[in-house]
């Protein structure tokens, strides 16, 4: 009887050990989810603020044909500048210049209103560039960050692992494998979340670099243009012309 008793418990089925992305989350508990939900936050942020970024960049960029085709062609610094779309950076940029300008007769030494617009447009063109560079200081801390944050919910996970192990006396798999696969999962998302804030910044970065080439140009241009009194000033690109329509053929003559 003995031994048909322990055959039939020989013979059960052991229970599964079930394993997951949630079961593990629910092994580690309120600190895993915590580790999680700030993961979650640093990545919806990252992508938020890149996207939110490029268009502002695309725009900008779209903004400086109108700069190339119709503002140099207007006679005068204030026609031009309201040739410019309103609350952009290069009609900042112009009606900063064209105060300077008007402020430039105020002033008796040449050299110092020289140098005060000169000063005033480097003004400007910093506070563009502040704004065109906000949000990029987060995704740097987030690609900072992130890998470091992963790792304490691994740290934690290897913790209860051999909290577990003490317990029961054994390194047994299943007393392991929950904590330990905790422990990968964090780390993994916190890579999923730092490779694309850096690659991001990055880009971010490169793209606000050539706008502030072109704005330094903008500037430029627009002192030499005021210091000569309109003599000076960049080529003109022409706008492209529209597509005139065929002509249609002449009609046969009619014999009298």
């Amino acid at each position: 009887m003995n031994l048909y008793l322990l055959a039939a418990a020989a013979g059960e089925a052991a229970p599964e050990s079930k394993f997951g992305f949630v079961e593990a989350m629910t092994e580690g508990g309120p600190v895993a989810w915590s580790i999680l939900a700030i993961m979650i936050i640093m990545s919806v942020g990252s992508f938020y603020i890149l996207f939110t970024k490029l268009f502002e960049q695309n725009k900008v960029m779209k903004q400086y044909k109108t700069v190339q085709t119709a503002f140099w062609r207007a006679p005068s610094l204030k026609e031009g500048a309201t040739k410019l779309e309103k609350d952009g950076p290069w009609r900042q940029l112009a009606d900063d210049a064209v105060k300077a300008q008007e402020d430039h007769g105020k002033m008796t030494d040449s050299l110092e209103s020289h140098d005060y617009m000169h000063g005033s447009l480097q003004r400007s063109e910093d506070s563009i560039n502040a704004v065109l560079a906000g949000g990029l200081p987060f995704l740097a801390t987030v690609g900072a960050t992130a890998p470091f944050v992963g790792l304490l919910g691994t740290v934690i996970g290897i913790y209860r692992a051999l909290i577990n192990i003490g317990i029961a006396g054994n390194a047994s798999i299943d007393k392991v494998a929950g904590p330990v696969g905790e422990a990968l999962i964090m780390t993994a998302i916190g890579l999923l979340v730092a490779v694309p804030a850096v690659f991001a910044f990055n880009w971010l970065q490169s793209r606000n670099r050539r706008i502030a080439a072109m704005l330094n140009g903008f500037s430029t241009d627009l002192l030499a243009y005021m210091n000569s009194n309109g003599a000076v000033k960049p080529a003109v690109i022409a706008a492209p012309a529209a597509a005139k329509p065929a002509a249609k053929p002449a009609a046969p003559a009619t014999k009298a």
